[in-house]
This record gives C-alpha cells, sequence and structure tokens, in this order.
C-alpha cells in the first residue's frame, strides 16, 4: 500500500512540477520526475498531428496535398527549431546544474532573442513568396489558386512555432518539464477545438476551409507562446529570468548558436535522407509509399514514449556535468537506454506477430499491406537498439557535444543508408524490401556505433 501511495506521489509531482534538485535525489526518481511529462508532451504533439491531417482530409485531396507540400518547407523551419532546442537545453541545464542561476536566465533572453531573428526570413517567404514556393514544389493549380494561403499563414505565422520549441526548451533545461507539457497541452488542446470549427464554420463564424487549419494552429500556438511568456518571466520552479536580461549579449547568443550549429545539421541530415528513401521508394510504386508512409507513423507514434526518456536523459545529463558529476551523468545514460530497450522489445513483439492487424487499419489494400507489414516485421529485428541509439543522442546533444552525432549521421545516413537503399532496390531489383533492408543496416550499425563511441566518454569533457 505505501509503495502504491508513493508511486502515485510521485507521478502526482511529474505532473505538477517539483522543485527538486535532480542533481541531487535519487536517481530513479529524477528520471520518472523528467520523463513523465516529456512523454506526455510528446503523447498530445502526435495525437494533434493526427486530428489535424483527419479534418483537413474532409476537404479534399487538393487540400491534404496543400498541407504536405506546405510541410516540406516547414521541415527546414523544424530543423532550425529543434537543433536550436538541443542547443539552449544542453546551456541551461549546464548553468542550472553549476547553480549559475541568473546566467541561465541570460541564456534564455538570448534564445528568445534567436529563434525571432531565425523567424525571419520564413516569415518573408511565406508572406510574399507563398505560391511561387508552392509551385517549385509542383502544386495543382486549386492550391496555387485557393490553397497557397494556407501557406501563408503557416509560414507567415512561423514565429509561435519557433519560439514555442525554444522557450519548452529552455524549460526543459532547467528541469521544469511539467511546464513545457501543459504548454503543449494548452496549446494543441485549442488546436484540436478551433481546427473544426474554424475549417468548417460554426454558428456565427464563417467557414474558412483549409485556411481556417491554418488559422487555428496559430491561434493555438499563439496562446501557448503567451501563456510560455508568463510562466518564464514571472519565475518557474527552477528558473528566474528577468525583463531587463532581455537585450542582445554577443557572446551568450554566440555560444548557443555554436552548440546548436550540430543540432541543426542532425535534423537536415535525418529528413533529407528520409527524402530520398521516398523518392527511390516512389519509382517502385505508389502502393510501396503507402506502406512506408503508414509504417513510418505507426513508427514514429510508438517511438514516443523513447523520445520522453530521452529527452530527460538530455537534462540529466547537462545538470549533472554542470554540476561536476560526470559519473551520475553517465548512470544516467545507461539506466534509461535499458528502460528504453525492455520498452521497444515489447513493441517488437507486436509490430513482429500483429504487423499485418496494424497496417490493415488504416488500408484495405492488399499490396499496401503486405509491404508495410513487411517494414514492420524487418524493424522488429533491431527496434530495441532504437531506444539506445535515441538515448545515446541525447547524452551527446545534452552534454553539448551536437557536432559528433552530426558526423556521425553523415557518414550512416547519407554515405551508407541512401546509397545501399539505391543499390538494393533498383539495381538489384529489390524492390521496397531492398529500402527496407538498407534502413535496417544503417540504423542498426549507426545505434551501435553511437553507443560505443558514447562509452568512450570524450563527452564529459565537453564545455558549453
Amino acid at each position: 500500500m505505501a509503495s502504491r501511495k508513493n508511486i502515485w506521489k510521485a507521478l502526482k509531482d511529474a505532473i505538477k512540477g517539483s522543485e527538486v534538485d535532480y542533481t541531487k535525489i535519487d536517481l530513479k526518481k529524477a528520471i520518472f520526475l523528467l520523463a513523465v511529462p516529456m512523454i506526455l508532451e510528446l503523447v498530445m504533439e502526435s495525437t494533434f498531428a493526427v486530428v489535424d491531417i483527419y479534418f483537413v482530409g474532409k476537404l479534399g485531396a487538393e487540400a491534404v496535398a496543400t498541407v504536405g507540400l506546405t510541410e516540406t518547407y516547414l521541415f527546414l523551419l523544424y530543423s532550425v527549431a529543434m537543433g536550436l532546442s538541443m542547443g539552449v537545453t544542453a546551456i541551461i541545464a549546464r548553468r542550472v546544474g553549476e547553480k549559475r542561476q541568473s546566467e541561465a536566465g541570460i541564456a534564455a533572453n538570448q534564445a528568445i532573442i534567436i529563434g525571432l531573428l531565425c523567424s525571419i526570413p520564413f516569415a518573408i517567404a511565406g508572406l510574399f513568396f507563398s505560391k511561387e514556393l508552392l509551385a517549385l514544389m509542383g502544386a495543382s493549380q486549386w492550391t496555387l489558386n485557393q490553397g497557397y494561403t494556407y501557406a501563408q499563414w503557416m509560414l507567415g505565422g512561423n514565429v509561435v512555432i519557433m519560439l514555442l520549441f525554444v522557450i519548452n526548451a529552455i524549460f526543459r533545461g532547467a528541469g521544469d518539464a511539467a511546464i513545457a507539457m501543459r504548454v503543449l497541452w494548452l496549446s494543441n488542446g485549442l488546436n484540436i477545438i478551433l481546427d473544426p470549427v474554424l475549417i468548417f464554420g460554426l454558428g456565427p463564424i464563417p467557414a474558412f476551409g483549409i485556411e481556417g487549419a491554418a488559422i487555428a494552429t496559430n491561434l493555438g500556438r499563439g496562446i501557448g507562446v503567451l501563456f510560455q511568456l508568463y510562466v518564464l518571466f514571472k519565475g518557474s520552479k527552477h528558473l528566474k529570468p528577468r525583463l531587463d536580461q532581455l537585450k542582445w549579449k554577443s557572446s551568450v547568443a554566440l555560444n548557443i548558436l555554436k552548440t546548436s550549429i550540430g543540432g541543426i545539421g542532425q535534423m537536415i541530415i535525418s529528413m533529407t535522407s528520409w527524402i530520398f528513401l521516398m523518392r527511390i521508394l516512389a519509382d517502385v510504386g505508389e502502393a510501396a509509399v503507402a506502406g512506408a508512409t503508414i509504417s513510418i507513423r505507426l513508427m514514429m507514434f510508438t517511438l514516443m514514449p523513447a523520445w520522453g526518456l530521452s529527452n530527460a536523459a538530455a537534462t540529466l545529463v547537462g545538470q549533472n556535468l554542470g554540476a561536476k558529476q560526470p559519473d551520475r551523468a553517465e548512470t544516467t545514460v545507461w539506466k534509461i537506454g535499458y528502460y528504453n530497450m525492455g520498452f521497444l522489445i515489447l513493441v517488437s513483439i507486436v509490430f513482429y506477430f500483429f504487423r499485418e492487424n496494424l497496417i490493415g487499419i488504416f488500408t484495405t489494400d492488399t499490396e499496401v499491406i503486405r509491404i508495410g507489414s513487411e517494414w514492420l516485421k524487418i524493424l522488429s529485428y533491431s527496434y530495441f537498439i532504437y531506444g539506445w541509439w535515441m538515448v545515446a543522442v541525447q547524452a551527446f546533444n545534452g552534454a553539448g557535444d551536437t557536432k559528433t552525432p552530426t558526423k556521425i549521421n553523415v557518414v550512416f545516413f547519407w554515405l551508407i543508408q541512401i546509397p545501399l537503399a539505391y543499390l538494393l532496390a533498383i539495381y538489384f531489383d529489390w524492390k521496397s524490401s531492398g529500402v527496407f533492408w538498407a534502413v535496417f543496416f544503417s540504423e542498426a550499425g549507426v545505434g551501435l556505433f553511437t553507443l560505443w563511441l558514447f562509452s568512450k566518454g570524450k563527452w564529459k569533457s565537453t564545455s558549453v
């Protein structure tokens, strides 16, 4: 009974937020307090993505295509935002671990200014060149005449996306993961409510069509950013930046940019390699693209808890290195790695035995089911390695060494995965199977190599 009460209390503390020092409390408790809100945050984000495309899908194939083409450019924005967030989390975590709260507050303010500056080129492109950008991607006449306003809103208002990523990275680095969770639940919850209202209309509110989806996203995320700023400058549990610090400080800003550049590179490499793989699958046929698309969505959904645990590793590594406890930082990674491995082994068992049933939820096409279930089967052979790879990468990122994973990704994704996929799929005519096995070999390899490099321990001497 006492044990059950302790678990419920820890769960309540994780969701509510705690003022504990994560460098001093029991390591299992520290992981739990940080991982729970991070997992719930990512679950909400993935839920919104599914709901959003569900409502847009009611408008027809042209509307869905418009969203897809716009997201091609948003992927570049996400690469910058997520890469910048890696650097911000590493630096904030290090300063908090060093008990230099004032400098952490200065870094938080510089991160906000950098986020604002990074959003300007995307806003200009979206507001004034949305039609040209969509035409460059081969958009239909419907998209160019009617759907382009979606791109205008999404790219023109991208500042809310950028700030949402950056300020949540500040909260995570400080150890205030519960706040980051509440921000995404608020913004995405509002988005889900506003989506059908603004797309289809309700009472006196007119129907905006696909433009309504973009307006809903901007409103939901904009309110989330206002909430972030209120909590941040009011003072969170671990960080209290001041408004009078909100001015440019080049030395701190340049350090953030230097630390973030590797993270941006990681994201760009991952996203471009996926584009190349989809291009190879397109040569195989539409069924191959459809099967792969469904499989990857299932894969990403099941990886959300593992990503949450990995993000907790980044925060704990950064804070413990700041507190001059490198051994505790390393122990954190091994513990979370085992948790991730156990979880993904269970997922692998489900993928292996129920692969056709899972793909069949999304389609009745027998060829698509065959191809999609084949990828799930191949994934199940090495899925647990993903858990170790994700944690090891986040350990490097949390330490501030964002360049090492970038270099590794260049070799395994650009120099091995893409050529091997083309060789097996096209040259040896393995078709979609060739792409799937290329992914298996390259990503199993990158996982094991990254873990081996982590075990060498050089990341412990990284300074930020």
